[in-house]
C-alpha cells in the first residue's frame, strides 16, 4: 500500500492499495475496506502516510521504529504520521503485540476506495490531492523495480513487464476496458503456500493523454 500499492476502477469507485496476499492477517481485520470522507482523504494525501499504510497492509503490524528504519525516517516523524493515520481511522493499535515500552500498529483495512467526484468541487480537490500523493508513491515503486531489475533471477525478469498501449476511445469504451482489467486482477488467487511466490505489483493507470483538446 500499500498494496500493496495498486489502483483499480470498479464502476464509479477507485480501488486503492488493495492487498490480498496476507490472507490470515486480512481475515483478522475488523473491516475489509474503507471509503474515506473528503476530510479523511485529505489526511491521507501525504506520500509518507501512504508508504506507511502500504507497508502495514502488505507486511502486517509493525512499530514506528521499525517502519522509520525501513523508510529512512526518524521515529518521531513516523510516530506523528501514524497518529494522524489513526486519528482518521486508517490504522489501529495491535493490542496483542503492544506493550508499555513500544506501540505496535496495524492497518484497519485491506483496501481503500474513493468515489469519483465532479470536477471543480471540494470533494474533487480532496480526491485529486490524494491521487497526486498516490502517483508519487507508485512512481517510486516503478523506479525501484527498474533499479533492482539487473539483479533479478531470470524467471522474474521474464515475468516482469513495463508496457503501455495508446488507443483512441470514447469514455464509455475506456471504462469497459478498465472494468475488464480490474475483473481479471480481482480474480487472481495468491499462491501464499508456494515457496517460490513473491509479492508482485500490478499497477493499472488509464488516463486521457495530456495536452489534447477535450472541448
Amino acid at each position: 500500500m500499500v498494496r500493496t500499492v495498486s489502483c483499480k476502477r470498479l464502476g464509479d469507485h477507485q480501488h486503492i492499495f488493495a492487498n490480498k496476499s496476507l490472507q490470515s492477517y486480512a481475515a483478522a481485520m475488523a473491516e475489509p475496506s474503507i471509503t474515506p470522507t473528503p476530510h479523511q482523504l485529505r489526511a491521507l494525501a501525504h506520500p509518507v502516510r501512504l508508504r506507511l499504510l502500504g507497508l502495514l497492509r502488505m507486511d502486517g503490524p509493525a512499530t514506528a521504529t521499525s517502519l522509520a528504519t525501513r523508510l529512512g525516517l526518524n521515529s518521531g516523524a513516523t510516530s506523528y504520521h501514524l497518529r494522524q493515520l489513526a486519528q482518521h481511522g486508517f490504522v489501529v493499535d495491535d493490542a496483542e503485540r503492544g506493550n508499555g515500552r513500544e506501540r505496535w500498529w496495524q492497518a484497519a483495512h485491506t483496501t481503500t476506495y474513493t468515489e469519483t467526484t465532479q470536477a471543480g468541487t471540494e470533494d474533487a480537490d480532496s480526491e485529486d490531492a490524494f491521487l497526486q500523493s498516490a502517483v508519487v508513491v507508485w512512481n517510486e515503486w516503478l523506479q525501484r523495480a527498474m533499479e533492482e531489475r539487473s539483479v533479478l533471477p531470470q524467471p522474474w525478469r521474464a515475468a516482469s513487464t513495463f508496457s503501455d498501449w495508446n488507443h483512441r476511445l470514447t469514455p464509455a469504451k475506456a471504462q469497459r476496458v478498465i472494468d475488464a482489467l480490474t475483473e481479471v486482477l480481482e480474480e487472481v488467487d495468491d499462491e501464499a503456500d508456494d515457496a517460490d511466490a513473491r509479492h508482485v505489483v500490478f499497477q493499472v493507470a488509464a488516463y486521457v493523454r495530456p495536452g489534447q483538446d477535450l472541448g
